[in-house]
């Protein structure tokens, strides 16, 4: 079983997290577990090299950010609480991130070590980046302390991986996948298509385990997840992300009508309209009773100024559609 832990390695409760999972799995008796970390950026604006994070604190647009964390209590009372935390899973002894870090580069090594050599090393990397930026307080954004880290966890071509520009393609759509399966908080946990949100006892995440272990969802071929997840950020207003979802299979099969009138709504709702027309003007014409296509077309010509074509078939979808009627 595999269990995928979507989190950001400058979130305090992902270090945490990552600790009351070992735990749990410590006593898990069930069948073979394999753990695979997965980005999720709770602070995408963070620059690169990182601020002293003393005083970003004092940016109160940070701070309004931070009190959504924790509404009960002040930035400064949270802190003070997950140290206290912190400590009591033992990372420490000495606790607190020094540095508002850019994460993007260091999900980028994670993923290059599970790419390079699986779970177990990947793993190895993710501990090492959170302890340098939670115990160490190293800035995780610079390549040096990346390629430090990546030596200490056995990875020595991680820092040049990273200087070639690796991993970029695999977190960006990593992200659109979190994304489009809802993933909204760190850490989340997903097994089995079951998911626990939060960093929750040891005892929690066991009984989480316990139940996914006993689910057999379904297995889709790679090509349809990646669609579902196209439909999926194109439903959330992310008709960008989607188009970068649907790439490589308009690639690959740029003949299947599926593929090809998805990717033309998402160029449709990013105001790509000339590639819109590319995709739909055929479609119509191969499929004239298609009352959807004749609908997009017609108010894809009409969002370019061209109301006379586009009257034709806005027409045609409302005769076979009449919902489309306006």
């Amino acid at each position: 079983m595999l269990i995928e832990v979507w989190a950001d390695v400058v979130c305090a409760w992902a270090y945490i997290g990552k600790r009351r999972l070992e735990r749990a799995l410590a006593s898990w008796t069930g069948p073979p577990v394999g753990v695979a970390w997965r980005p999720y950026r709770i602070d995408p604006a963070a620059p690169v090299p990182a601020e002293p994070l003393a005083e970003a604190l004092r940016d109160p647009m940070v701070d309004a950010a931070l009190q959504q964390c924790a509404p009960d209590l002040t930035p400064a009372e949270n802190r003070e609480r997950v140290s206290r935390i912190a400590a009591a899973e033992g990372l420490g002894p000495r606790w607190g991130a020094g540095w508002r870090a850019s994460s993007h580069d260091a999900h980028r090594l994670i993923a290059l070590a599970q790419q390079s050599g699986g779970t177990r090393l990947q793993g190895a990397v993710a501990e090492g980046v959170m302890r340098a930026h939670f115990v160490d307080a190293r800035d995780i954004s610079l390549p040096t302390v990346l390629d430090d880290v990546s030596r200490a966890a056995g990875f020595p071509d991680g820092g040049r991986l990273l200087a070639d520009g690796g991993g970029e393609t695999a977190v960006r759509e990593l992200l659109l996948r979190g994304r489009a399966t809802g993933v909204t908080t760190s850490p989340t946990f997903v097994a089995n298509g079951a998911t626990l949100h939060g960093a929750q006892p040891p005892e929690v995440i066991h009984t989480f385990l316990s139940e996914a272990a006993r689910l057999s969802p379904p297995r889709l071929p790679a090509e349809v997840e990646r669609l579902r997840h196209a439909e999926a950020l194109l439903d959330l207003g992310d008709p960008l992300g989607a188009l970068t979802l649907l790439q490589p299979l308009l690639d690959a099969h740029g003949d299947d009508r599926g593929t090809r009138l998805l990717a033309a709504r998402a160029y449709f709702h990013s105001a790509q309209l000339n590639r819109a027309l590319r995709i739909l003007e055929p479609l119509a014409a191969a499929a004239p009773d298609d009352s959807y296509v004749q609908l997009l077309l017609g108010r894809t010509l009409e969002r370019q100024g061209d109301a006379a074509r586009a009257a034709r078939h806005l027409r045609l979808a409302a005769a076979m559609s009449p919902g489309y009627a306006r």
